[in-house]
């Protein structure tokens, strides 16, 4: 009977300590599930020939999937504020941010073209970096005022395009192409509803973004919340470095 309690005791022990190391290790685990060093759980320091190099902007800046299939970027035919003709063709083989305003916008366009204004600087000379803007109130905004607010805004980089052109044609590019919203609401205003995000789109024309904590994207970029500025608790984080830095990777896969 002792030789029996001493056997149950002993197996318990063993089973006990295979336990704790399992939940240990199951405890450590990343984000993509793979293994962390128990003794590194900030998941900082690497465990030798455990991690494949992968390439960064892969791994941070996914892809926007629309029933399974990554999301291409529409098609588009407009005019710049200099009169010249510009589509998507203009923009293959960069890396190129995408906005919905207009000029006369009394609330969120001014802070979304200084943010990028400041994303412009940060590629200021790189020929594989644009910028779409697209006006949502092409009625006003005409090749001539998107012209005189390029002059008035400092806007000089050659890959900055102010779009204007048929009303529909925008509105549909807005809702139904890039997925951001754009419509007319008397009780807005500036009597336009839109969103003051931004999208990027990579060289091959589809749309990107970098994920979130639990690896999904976080589609866009908040375009409306001025660099570097604190919010309050419970407000919105600017994103602006986050989306430089993305651009940078794009750049570079």
């Amino acid at each position: 009977m002792k030789k029996k309690s001493a056997y149950i005791i002993g197996l318990s022990i063993i089973i006990l300590i295979f336990g704790i190391f399992t939940i240990k290790n199951f405890i450590y685990r990343d984000a993509h599930g793979k293994l962390v060093d128990p003794d590194d759980v900030s998941g900082l320091k690497k465990m030798p020939g455990k991690e494949k190099k992968e390439n960064t902007a892969k791994k941070r800046v996914g892809y926007i999937l629309l029933n399974g299939k990554k999301k291409k970027a529409p098609s588009f035919r407009l005019i710049d504020q200099n009169g010249d003709t510009i589509s998507n063709n203009d923009y293959k083989g960069k890396v190129y941010v995408v906005e919905f305003f207009y000029t006369t916008c009394p609330t969120i366009c001014p802070v979304m073209n200084e943010n990028l204004k400041e994303v412009s600087k940060a590629f200021k000379g790189n020929k594989k970096f644009g910028i779409a803007s697209f006006s949502i109130d092409p009625e006003h905004d005409t090749q001539k005022v998107l012209k005189e607010y390029a002059e008035k805004h400092d806007i000089t980089n050659p890959n900055w395009h102010l779009l204007t052109g048929a009303r529909d044609s925008i509105y549909d590019l807005a809702q139904k192409g890039f997925l951001l919203n754009a419509e007319e609401d008397p009780n807005e205003p500036g009597g336009i509803l839109h969103s003051g995000m931004f999208a990027l789109i990579d060289q091959d024309g589809f749309l990107r973004s970098r994920k979130d904590d639990y690896g999904n994207p976080i589609i866009y970029y908040r375009g409306f919340i001025k660099r570097g500025a604190a919010p309050e608790v419970g407000q919105e984080k600017p994103q602006i470095d986050a989306l430089i830095k993305d651009i940078k990777d794009l750049l570079h896969e």
